[in-house]
């Protein structure tokens, strides 16, 4: 037998016919030797020692593995005896010889099959591996010192147009050749974690100066784009309209520490630091949630640093606190950090900040002067820096309830919906008393800074376009809007007024920086089978002491699962479960804690909801019986056509003998029961047409198996309740009503380029596709409502789809849709038909009944 050396992970390796086949590529080579590809290696028992040494080399894949015996028999074996790895052996040989050799070789394969589930990752929610510690690139003395930034019309801090700073200009990358590794050395040198993807083609905008780099060729292991092989610095045929952009991801390298290879050209310099944050210094604020004031620290190299204020400005507190969620900044009490200055000596950055007031986040800022230390440690100025920040109402210590006493709070002309958490959403404003959103020509982060900032938050994290938090309805109000950062309201920015062209599918949104409020401290979800689901558990003080325990699921539904998800940043809810025996929690937290829990659906967190404190009332108990849920990133958004409804209604008389179906589901007045078979019903019918607008289809809660069937009509009901139809009076009395159930939820129609899921033909699955719509015709049962009894006069028509919010939805208060009407005893009119919460309040207050699909009537 014979032992070959490798320096190598070995995948294959098998003896055919007196050779040791040794495979390193995809494929493995059988043939003759004669005839093998030159791009496979092969050690052939024949071989010299020089041979060897030389395929051994070749075999090396630079994985740092010590040299490792690949051992296969060239022979069968004969009984009783074993081969060596030089010479024939006695079995007793086998233990001490080729079982070490076996044993390295099978563990360089098990590491082999793992690798391939490594670009998997881990899944959201779970702890990442210990990421290595940040080590400063050591350059050879002729590497080109160079400095990167993310530039151009970014919609994100980490992301934008890769600019290069050399011989004491800014310039450009070409996207030739460009690839992910680049991307990916350009990120970790500008201090993220990794590459997440890059654009060609000037996504970012084209730049301007040279274009230093054309044709990189990466590894993504260099320590410095100036180290990829390319044409040459300033070397390239390429034009701005070529500019290469990437995305890099949030998190940062653990230890990273910035180094200015250009001292001479600080001022051209973008900030680079791991981590910044405000570390609260006075006691009165170190209670404070969320801390408002303190030390600004940036973390650089792995330790906290304060900044020195000698050239701090009232600008770079601004930018500061939009980045922790505060629309604004205050004065404060300076002497007070002077005395404490004095009994602990700060740790100063290096370098001081010049911001110009518009930016969203500080690595968008530009590096100010070095600072400059006097003989005793401390800084020209002499104290660190402070900034005192003014949280939005939402997020304020302390409510200012006389202020709501005295003043009627006056109507924004911005909001948000469609988000899952507190501080997203589509961005829609109001003109002409109608709501209407906004086209993403041209949004940018200055933009969206402008919406969080007047809606009281921080500035945004993110501009979002395409539709990427559902599609609104009504008109397109604004478009290519561009703001310099600093206007009150977004509605003082300059934007084109006509938007033609534009679609719902190209409404803007934001998410913008909130305040840290601990919420997710408090609330846990245990047993799941991933970070989404599990069973609820809260911390609550009982006796004295914080404990955790679990929430009495009485009553539990859809709104409370809401809360919970958006509370711990999960997104939607997609179920809320009052049974969780399935999901193992922690026995210590089986005891109930919290019940009676009601909520409206719109709450931060589940302990500002509805509950009955410390007087618990849980027949159930907790365990098994516990509350539980399960999250999702995104969740439908049906919409109602008012336009429709409008257009399609009309009068019929139906005598009663053909309505006996209906009157088995309840689709007739109560009192229909009580009149002869040969009697007359009058039935105001309309046509419904009902969109999916949000992100993900909409399903009945119940699944196939659990639908009822229903014998007269001949179909499957897999939503009792689906729509409800109602006449009110104009002081808001209910006069009618009517129901539908979903006995067939299916894609109708759909938008171009979106083809229908779901068909209810033949038992199929229910549900209504993203981008589609289903229409209840006007001439099916229980498409009406009953109005035999009705008076002539003057009402409001309403329509509510999902009313019991048994399905889960990003937004509920588009789910209503009202209507003026006029009977005159022989004819109907249906006219000013709008969706809930499309008018302005003062408009909405002209029609009663439900102001939206709000749960503040539970």
């Amino acid at each position: 037998m014979r032992c070959v050396q490798v320096r190598s992970v070995i995948s294959t390796s098998r003896a055919i016919s007196g050779e040791v086949i040794v495979k390193v590529g995809v494929s493995t080579w059988a043939g003759p030797p004669q005839l093998r590809p030159k791009a496979e290696t092969y050690m052939r028992g024949s071989e010299s020692s020089e041979r060897s040494k030389e395929k051994k080399q070749q075999l090396s894949l630079g994985f740092g593995l010590s040299d490792t015996a690949a051992c296969r028999s060239a022979q069968p074996l004969e009984a009783g005896t074993v081969h060596s790895c030089d010479h024939q052996t006695p079995t007793k040989m086998l233990a001490t010889q080729c079982l070490p050799c076996c044993t390295v070789i099978l563990s360089v394969l098990l590491e082999l099959a793992l690798s391939q589930y490594e670009h998997l990752g881990y899944p959201p929610g779970y702890p990442d591996p210990e990421q290595e510690q940040y080590t400063a690139p050591q350059l050879a003395a002729d590497t080109p010192r160079i400095q990167l930034r993310l530039a151009g019309d970014k919609r994100k801090h980490n992301e934008g147009r890769v600019e290069v700073f050399y011989n004491g200009e800014w310039g450009t990358v070409c996207d030739d050749d460009f690839t992910i590794h680049a991307a990916q050395v350009v990120c970790r040198e500008l201090g993220y974690l990794e590459a997440v993807s890059w654009s060609p083609s000037s996504k970012y905008g084209k730049g301007e100066g040279p274009i230093w780099f054309d044709n990189l060729h990466c590894t993504g292991k260099e320590k410095t784009l100036a180290l990829c092989p390319s044409n040459g610095i300033g070397v390239s045929d390429c034009k701005h309209s070529e500019d290469v952009g990437v995305v890099c991801s949030d998190k940062r390298i653990p230890g990273f520490k910035f180094i200015n290879t250009l001292p001479n050209h600080i001022e051209n310099l973008d900030i680079q630091v791991e981590d910044v944050r405000i570390r609260a210094i006075l006691s009165s604020y170190r209670k404070r949630i969320p801390v408002t004031e303190g030390y600004v620290e940036v973390k650089d190299g792995g330790k906290w640093k304060q900044i020195c204020n000698a050239e701090w400005t009232q600008l770079n507190s601004r930018v500061i606190c939009g980045m922790f969620g505060f629309p604004g900044e205050r004065k404060y009490n300076a002497r007070v950090y002077k005395m404490f200055a004095r009994r602990r000596k700060p740790s100063y950055w290096d370098y001081s900040v010049n911001c110009t007031g518009n930016e969203a986040h500080l690595s968008s800022c530009k590096l100010g002067q070095a600072t400059t230390l006097k003989p005793n440690e401390t800084c020209a100025g002499g104290l660190p820096v402070v900034v005192s920040c003014v949280p939005g109402k939402a997020f304020a210590p302390t409510p200012m309830t006389g202020f709501r006493k005295a003043f009627r709070h006056e109507q924004p002309l911005v909001r948000l919906r469609g988000g899952a958490i507190v501080g997203e959403g589509r961005v829609e404003v109001l003109k002409n008393g109608e709501w209407g959103t906004i086209c993403d020509d041209n949004w940018s982060l200055l933009s969206a800074t402008v919406v969080c900032r007047e809606l009281g938050f921080g500035t945004a994290k993110e501009a979002l376009s395409g539709g990427r938090l559902g599609q609104g309805m009504g008109p397109v109000h604004m478009n290519e809007v561009e703001c310099s950062g600093f206007e009150k309201s977004i509605t003082e920015c300059f934007f084109n007024k006509e938007a033609l062209g534009c679609s719902h599918e190209e409404d803007a949104a934001v998410r913008c920086n909130v305040p840290a409020m601990g919420f997710q401290e408090s609330l846990r979800l245990s047993g799941g089978r991933n970070p989404y689901e599990g069973r609820v558990e809260v911390l609550m003080e009982r006796n004295g002491s914080l404990v955790w325990g679990t929430v009495c699921s009485e009553g539990w539904g859809t709104m409370e699962a809401m809360v919970v998800c958006r509370q711990l940043g999960l997104g939607f809810a997609s179920n809320a479960f009052q049974e969780t025996w399935y999901w193992p929690g922690e026995v210590s937290a089986d005891n109930v804690v919290m019940s009676g829990v009601r909520c409206s659906g719109t709450e931060m967190s589940l302990s500002h909801c509805l509950h009955h404190g410390t007087h618990l009332s849980c027949p159930k108990g907790g365990g098994r019986n516990a509350a539980g849920v399960s999250c999702s990133e995104t969740a439908p958004d049906l919409v109602l056509n008012p336009q429709v409804v409008e257009q399609t209604t009309y009068m019929e008389d139906r005598p009663m003998f053909m309505l006996q179906c209906a009157y088995e589901e309840n689709c007739l007045s109560s009192n229909s029961g009580e009149v002869p078979a040969n009697s007359y019903r009058r039935l105001l019918r309309f046509s419904s047409q009902i969109h999916n607008n949000g992100q993900s289809d909409f399903r009945p809660k119940a699944s196939r198996h659990s639908w009822v069937w229903h014998d007269c009509h001949r179909h499957y009901h897999s939503m009792e309740v689906f729509t409800l139809y109602d006449m009110f009076s104009l002081n808001g009395t209910k006069v009618a009503e009517g129901h539908k159930a979903s006995f067939c939820l299916e894609d109708s129609e759909c938008d171009e380029g979106i083809e229908k899921r779901y068909e209810c033909a033949n038992f199929g699955e229910q549900g209504i596709t993203v981008g589609c719509w289903d229409t209840y015709r006007h001439d099916i049962d229980c498409q009406w409502v009953d109005i035999t009894d009705l008076k002539p006069g003057d009402y409001i028509f309403q329509i509510i789809i999902n009313p019991n919010y048994e399905v889960p939805e990003s937004d509920y208060s588009n789910n209503i849709m009202k209507c003026r009407c006029r009977y005159d005893g022989h004819r109907v009119w249906m006219y000013s038909c709008h969706n809930g919460g499309s008018l302005s309040t003062e408009t909405e207050q002209t029609f009663p009944g439900l102001l939206n699909n709000q749960v503040t009537h539970r």
